[in-house]
């Protein structure tokens, strides 16, 4: 019987999330809340335990406080068996500077990798929604010999011209070239109006990776990136492969939301991830007990409905009340009070808000702590929130950061 190779798994979690203000205002990207009660952060974590990766470390940097914390807090893995989840902030290691990017990340943090000693190194982004069983991945870059394996998700071609895209070659596992944001996104040779996009994730060959970093740190060209630095070395070396996301089989996972994968970099897709939740039968669901998405959840009594309160598929999390109000297609974290004649409608509401009676919302993000007083409309009139102060998305969802004052 082979000896299982060794798996360091890396989480690249020091993104700013420029995109998402004001909802990273306070907090690194991995770390904003998500469906009620998780983080980001947990999604991937979630998937690399799930497939029997624990000894994982957390690469953070951008406001850590909260991420770092959420992390030591909730994922606490038995140390018996040698397994660990681990933050990593940015230490200058190499000098006084602090990461880079994401490759240079990796490369500041080398006694990682020179402690653990892998064979195996899988790379995985933070502030994705899906799930995804990392070890079938990891099997099929061992079978295929890759220096690396990218992660590609079939989108229409019409529609990659945003994200890395990823040319194979002929057999449609190699790659042939990678591409940044192409006009002309090449088509697969199984469905010429399908196209490779990049989901951020990687598996290496650990000394493919140490290798390719020590390469790269040498450049002073280069930017540092995973993405459009390393990867693309190693296509050009001929050592990139591609693992095709449909091909991953995850235990409970349903027609509906087999390999769903959400890039919730902007408020809009953020907000429409959301929505993607609460259907009767939801585009991706989170109630897949054969493959958990762990957290830790506060200590609360259950979500309580009084006075004729009419809720419609949302998710209404612990210790919330809601009282006489309507709630419809909508998530509401812990702690929420919605008084009595109160209409919420599409909107994603964080811990520990207060809506007030008569209140109106709809297409609203509150972000934690936000008190909304009595009679007030948010999301229905989009310029006279931009008068108020509030952040309007393109997409015309309304967006209030964390703590943000109210004027009644």
């Amino acid at each position: 019987m082979a000896k299982a190779p060794r798996v360091l798994g890396i989480v690249l979690a020091g993104g700013e999330g420029k995109r998402l203000m004001p909802l990273t205002a306070d907090r690194a990207k991995p770390a904003v809340p998500f469906g009620g009660s998780y983080r980001l952060i947990d999604f991937v974590l979630s998937n690399l335990v799930n497939a029997g990766y624990r000894n994982l470390c957390v690469l953070t940097q951008y406001k850590s406080h909260s991420l770092d914390r959420h992390v030591t807090m909730t994922w606490r893995m038995s140390t018996f068996l040698g397994n660990f989840v681990t933050c990593v902030p940015a230490q200058q290691r190499l000098g006084p500077q602090w990461y880079q990017g994401s490759a240079d990340a990796i490369y500041q943090s080398m006694n990682l990798i020179n402690d653990h000693k892998p064979d195996i190194i899988v790379v995985f982004g933070a502030d994705h929604v899906y799930r995804m069983d990392a070890s079938q991945m990891v099997a099929a870059h061992i079978e295929r010999g890759n220096g690396v394996t990218v992660a590609g998700i079939r989108v229409p071609r019409a529609e990659a011209t945003e994200f890395g895209v990823i040319k194979t070659a002929e057999d449609g596992h190699g790659i042939a070239e990678f591409l940044e944001k192409p006009a002309d996104p090449p088509g697969l040779p199984d469905s010429p109006d399908e196209t490779f996009a990049s989901m951020g994730n990687y598996v290496f060959s650990a000394d493919v990776l140490v290798e390719a970093l020590r390469k790269d740190a040498a450049n002073p060209a280069s930017r540092h990136d995973m993405g459009g630095d390393i990867v693309p070395m190693l296509v050009a070396e001929g050592k990139a492969g591609v693992y095709d996301f449909k091909d991953n089989d995850v235990p409970g996972a349903l027609d509906r939301d087999r390999s769903y994968w959400r890039d919730v970099g902007s408020l809009d897709s953020y907000h429409e991830a959301h929505m993607d939740l609460v259907s009767i039968q939801p585009v991706f669901n989170l109630y897949n007990s054969d493959w958990p998405i762990f957290t830790s959840h506060p200590q609360l009594p259950g979500a309580k409905f009084t006075d004729d309160a009419t809720v419609g598929e949302s998710i209404v999390c612990q210790g919330s009340i809601v009282s006489g109000a309507c709630v419809d297609h909508s998530v509401l974290g812990s702690n929420v009070i919605v008084s009595r004649g109160a209409s919420i409608e599409r909107s994603v509401i964080m811990d520990n808000c207060r809506i007030g009676a008569n209140v109106t919302l709809k297409n609203v993000i509150l972000d934690k702590n936000i008190v909304v007083p009595d009679g007030l409309q948010i999301g229905v009139d989009p310029d006279l929130d931009r008068e108020r102060g509030f952040t309007v998305s393109k997409g015309g969802v309304t967006v209030l950061g964390k703590d943000q004052v109210i004027e009644p």
